[in-house]
């Protein structure tokens, strides 16, 4: 539906309420062009809740009871030297 501004301006409160009713959108014109657009809201729905959301989205592959043990390299101290520059040095005190 359109309707001139000065007619909208006139039956605002009016027009707002069978938008509301109707759920069809009023185009506003000023001599002859569309300037706004009034539509209803669409009822927002919810957030999913925090928890379940993702519920079944995983998916486990290979065995997770058998893990095979791969040592850090902070165990076996492999990259130690990576590390030597950054030592702390004595105080300065």
């Amino acid at each position: 539906m359109n309707i001139n501004a000065a007619e909208f301006k006139a039956k605002c409160l009016k027009l707002i309420d069978e938008v509301a009713v109707t759920h069809q959108p009023l185009v506003i014109t000023k001599r002859g062009k569309p300037v706004a657009r009034i539509v209803p809201i669409e009822p927002e729905t919810p957030p999913p809740g925090l928890f379940g959301y993702m519920k079944g989205t995983g998916e486990i592959v290979g065995d997770i009871v058998n893990v095979p043990l791969d040592r850090w390299s902070a165990e076996t101290d492999d990259e130690d030297d990576l590390y030597a520059a950054a030592a702390p040095k004595g105080n300065a005190s």
